[in-house]
């Protein structure tokens, strides 16, 4: 890498961001990934909406728009660009593309994926409409295009509670995260009739390990993801979406804390709260972390991974978004 480079004010810029969280021998092998997707941002008229979840080169440095996939869903309509990469996983970019028919959308790593999107079909919906006729089906955004389709609404972790209780109905279908509507059900008198799918990074936490951590961390504050298994929640001072949770520490005044959910969360808010005191517990997500800034640059480079969704499918699954905004 050149002097030139590694020097560059722009660069350097950038690195003050992240400085806290990435050791520089990092950031020089990082940096010129960095200029070249830049660049070909410019070239293509393209944007990065990156997930919480990213790696912090990634979400502070190369991503125009951030957040959770609630964010990232209202954030995506009608962007001013012709190119729109998903630093996230493939339902987050099917999403992406429902919001903007009329433009690309690029997936860096067609190995991105979710194990909550992989645990359902469409056929499983049509199956579970069949024994639970008239019963409205509520689906959270991790799910493929296919079973949005299906679905009357789709939620995310920030609005699953409000979008159940605006449908005024006392038994609903709530899929595929059967932890999240566990913890929805608890919070709201509606009867809600689960599927077995599970995040592969947020089953893993139990409750003795939060006892644990907070017998090694005195005065700790625990802020749970609402993917974790109930009892996991109940051990927790707070549960909400990364969103929630990024407010929490924002405008909380807790001095250290810990995020039950993926890793790089962690990371991200380090960067941005440096007084607090980060207690991480490393569950990474093998599907976000594909999403590389190697790959992002060949995503620009070449154009690729398109993706595409049948007409039907993107206009049912985007009914079931929008219902979901407009709730």
């Amino acid at each position: 890498m050149s002097e030139t480079l590694t020097a560059s004010p722009r660069l350097e810029a950038l690195y003050d961001r992240v400085a806290r969280v990435v050791p520089r021998m990092e950031w020089e092998m990082f940096a010129d990934d960095i200029a070249a997707i830049l660049d070909l941002k410019r070239r293509h008229r393209a944007v990065i909406l990156a997930h919480n979840y990213q790696t912090p080169e990634i979400f502070h440095c190369i991503a125009d728009i951030r957040g959770d996939s609630l964010a990232l869903a209202r954030d995506a309509q009608g962007l001013d660009a012709d190119v729109i990469v998903m630093a996230g996983v493939h339902f987050m970019a099917e999403t992406a593309k429902m919001m903007n028919p009329d433009k690309t959308v690029l997936i860096p790593s067609l190995q991105a994926g979710c194990s909550l999107a992989d645990s359902i079909t469409a056929a499983d919906v049509r199956a579970l409409k069949r024994a639970h006729p008239g019963v409205p089906v509520v689906t959270y955004v991790n799910s493929t295009a296919e079973v949005k389709a299906e679905s009357d609404i789709c939620c995310t972790s920030a609005n699953a509670r409000h979008i159940v209780e605006s449908l005024g109905a006392p038994r609903v279908i709530m899929i595929p995260d059967e932890y999240l509507a566990q913890n929805v059900q608890k919070q709201t008198g509606v009867e809600i009739i689960t599927w077995a799918g599970h995040c592969e990074v947020h089953e893993r936490f139990t409750p003795q390990d939060i006892r644990d951590w907070r017998r090694d961390n005195p005065g700790v504050a625990v802020l749970a993801h609402p993917e974790c298994p109930p009892g996991v929640v109940a051990e927790a001072d707070f549960s909400g979406s990364t969103a929630a949770m990024s407010d929490f520490v924002a405008h909380g005044a807790h001095d250290k804390v810990l995020l039950v959910t993926e890793c790089s969360m962690s990371d991200n808010l380090a960067a941005a709260h440096p007084a607090i005191d980060f207690v991480r517990p490393c569950n990474l997500c093998p599907h976000m972390k594909r999403i590389t800034l190697p790959a992002i640059r060949h995503a620009l480079e070449s154009l690729t991974h398109e993706v595409t969704i049948p007409a039907p499918l993107l206009a049912g699954g985007r009914r079931a978004v929008e219902r979901m905004l407009a709730a």
